[in-house]
């Protein structure tokens, strides 16, 4: 009795798992149908290919495109206090050369 029970519930959870495979299935076998879905994965590798392979900034790109990054770049460094030399892709960096009065204090209750 208890052999047959197990059997049943054996048979039904195969069942849901073949109804399950085949669902997934469907949707593995459609992927490879659909040209648009794969021209657009082709043009991602394409993309990260070219990427590795070179070690410029931009990929594909013109004299034009890396001068106006220049010019923005040197714009953005006159407009905010830099130099046309100063590099304004680097996160900046601050010194601090001497230490705060809310520091001063905590330093004294801590003994520091």
């Amino acid at each position: 009795m208890a052999l047959n029970a197990r059997v049943t519930s054996l048979a039904r959870h195969c069942l849901t798992q073949a109804k399950r495979n085949y669902g997934v299935s469907a949707v593995l076998m459609q992927k490879s149908l659909d040209p648009i879905q794969q021209l657009f994965v082709d043009k991602i590798r394409e993309y990260s290919q070219k990427s590795k392979s070179k070690n410029e900034m931009f990929v594909d790109a013109d004299a034009s495109i890396t001068k106006e990054y220049k010019d923005e770049l040197q714009k953005a460094a006159m407009q905010y206090g830099g130099s046309k030399d100063a590099n304004m892709a680097e996160f900046p960096k601050f010194d601090f050369p001497g230490k705060s009065r809310a520091l001063n204090c905590l330093c004294q209750m801590l003994k520091c």
